[in-house]
């Protein structure tokens, strides 16, 4: 069964950006061996879920640096590897898809992610969740999330937007990797285990 992976960058403090939605602080940290983790796991993924802002703010930045000599070679062949990917918007309100391999879709989330799910042709690949904060945590409150992949970063915003807000419903998970980047970011993947959701559904 295809999965659905939240792969997250987070404080030490649980949070996924600054208040003003600033990520400069997860940037500084970044490295080449991160980013060999990143492509590892888009590799074994086809597909890309995110809500509206990550949608338009990923579309603005990977487009370009595809096409940007400047930019190192291995954010380009990443920058081809995104671009290329089917991209899924989860928003009621956008008007344009201006990425590569895109379409739009609404309505019941669950009913959305069942059809992403379904078998395809050839290897079994994975469903990316990257950033897209509301959406996350509408797919938590549902029992939608197979496995989180969170980026801890030694830093201690303060405050910004939490994860993981305050009232969110009980989720139950088991570690089964970790792995520390030279940065001293620290990557742990977390599978979800689905018998222990406490859901309300509408």
């Amino acid at each position: 069964m295809r999965k659905v992976i939240v792969s997250m960058n987070i404080s030490l403090d649980g949070f996924m950006s600054g208040q003003q939605r600033e990520l400069d602080w997860h940037f500084a940290s970044w490295g080449n061996d991160m980013s060999e983790r990143l492509t590892r796991d888009l590799n074994q993924a086809d597909t890309l879920l995110l809500g509206r802002n990550t949608y338009e703010a990923m579309a603005a930045y990977w487009q370009r640096v595809e096409i940007d000599s400047f930019f190192p070679r291995d954010d380009i062949a990443y920058a081809v590897m995104m671009n290329t990917t089917q991209k899924v918007v989860y928003s009621q309100t956008i008007r344009t898809l201006p990425w590569s391999n895109s379409r739009q879709a609404k309505g019941d989330l669950r009913r959305v992610v069942a059809a992403l799910k379904q078998p395809r042709p050839g290897p079994e690949k994975n469903i990316m969740v990257y950033g897209s904060g509301q959406l996350v945590g509408a797919l938590t409150h549902l029992g939608l999330v197979d496995e989180f992949h969170l980026w801890v970063h030694p830093v201690v915003l303060g405050r910004g937007m939490p994860l993981f807000p305050g009232g969110a419903d009980k989720v139950q998970m088991f570690m089964q990797q970790m792995h520390t980047f030279r940065s001293g970011v620290v990557w742990f993947r977390y599978i979800v285990n689905k018998n222990g959701y406490d859901v309300i559904l509408d």
